[in-house]
């Protein structure tokens, strides 16, 4: 469905778009509060999710996300949008539970090339909690993979609200230079929603890393799986089409194709025909077309990563020489849980790219002080 509103429009609609607009306006000072400083043992008794609940970033990141779910205008999408944030549930596996549902797809996906080395019970992330209830909640999973962006309790909350920022920031230039309304609804979901099930993938272990990625169909498992559980969840085509290419943009014909693969693998773990499903066009080599520029939105929206990732890689290496100067750690503790959750909580409550800041202006004095303020130095 199309929505289409001019500025004194969007402004009446109501206590809904309100909140959103305040949420933006106390966002920076929300996100400006430091937590109080803790030792190094008080932080090894945290679990990942009290990490995020304790960071202030984290918080505003997570409620100016769900206010600004709130504000879209279908209520099916809406319902469907904020359920997934509450749980991101893998419910995708439901059909899957079944043997030889599991083994025919995970033959489907390997003879279609888009699984490698793989056998039916280790083609997915475990199903620890089964496929009603998500592994962790959305608001303490990392944005990435441990030594990429966003690699704390917290980061995909923070990661999403900056890209989700970035995206409505494209909404409203569109509209404002070139004078038209794109369909704000499905900026919305797909941006939400195109890491939805970094929750599973990336679930926290034991010693304070998050488990490893695996690919599919040519990219981190993360993104087709997260398209098929939109998928499941009845979330309309064209968002659909949108979320899948948040990865890639369907600008050239080597790009689309592999927003197609994605779409193709991930029809394929939820049991549908992506044609039929509205997600490609007659034949199953492009995009619906004409093409949605919505997609163009969700891809250019998610690109924190060209800055946050090179920011992860530098600062990483920076706080090990700090935990060995500063708290005492030695070989084995680097390499394992205690550095692991003196990362995790420095990076949870000042955010890596805070830290890479105070690197990038005042060099490795800058991170030591950062990071002390935090955790007490041994």
């Amino acid at each position: 469905m199309e929505r289409h509103f001019d500025r004194r429009q969007f402004l009446e609609l109501g206590a809904a778009f309100g909140a959103v607009l305040a949420a933006q306006a106390v966002f920076p000072v929300l996100a400006k509060a430091a937590p109080a400083q803790k030792t190094l043992s008080d932080c090894l008794a945290m679990t990942p999710v009290q990490m995020a609940d304790a960071s202030p970033k984290v918080q505003a990141s997570w409620k100016y996300l769900r206010e600004v779910a709130a504000t879209i205008a279908d209520p099916k999408v809406r319902s469907v949008v904020l359920a997934i944030l509450d749980n991101p549930a893998p419910t995708l596996a439901a059909r899957l539970a079944d043997a030889k549902n599991r083994a025919a797809v995970c033959e489907e996906l390997s003879a279609k090339g888009y699984l490698k080395d793989a056998t039916p019970e280790t083609f997915l992330p475990a199903l620890t909690t089964g496929p009603d209830t998500a592994p962790q909640p959305f608001r303490s999973a990392p944005g990435s993979g441990y030594q990429s962006h966003h690699s704390y309790p917290g980061g995909l909350a923070t990661h999403t609200a900056c890209n989700m920022r970035i995206s409505l920031s494209i909404f409203d230039t569109y509209r404002d230079v070139y004078g038209f309304d794109l369909n704000r609804d499905a900026v919305i979901a797909s941006q939400l929603l195109h890491d939805l099930h970094k929750p599973w993938v990336f679930a926290w272990g034991e010693n304070g890393e998050s488990r490893p990625e695996k690919p599919l169909a040519g990219t981190g498992e993360h993104h087709p799986l997260s398209v098929a559980e939109s998928i499941v969840r009845g979330l309309p085509g064209p968002m659909i089409v949108a979320q899948a290419c948040a990865h890639n943009h369907p600008g050239s014909a080597k790009d689309e194709a592999e927003v197609v693969g994605w779409i193709k693998a991930a029809a394929i773990v939820a049991g549908v025909d992506p044609v039929e499903k509205g997600l490609l066009a007659t034949g199953g080599e492009t995009l619906p077309e004409p093409r949605r520029m919505e997609g163009f939105v969700c891809h250019l929206g998610d690109h924190d990563w060209v800055l946050s990732v090179p920011a992860a890689k530098w600062s990483i290496p920076v706080l090990s020489e700090i935990a060995r100067e500063r708290y005492g750690m030695g070989e084995a503790d680097l390499k394992g849980r205690p550095f692991n959750t003196l990362r995790n909580y420095v990076f949870s409550q000042a955010t890596i790219m805070r830290l890479y800041e105070a690197y990038a202006l005042q060099g490795k004095a800058g991170l030591t002080a950062l990071t002390e303020e935090l955790i007490k130095p041994a």
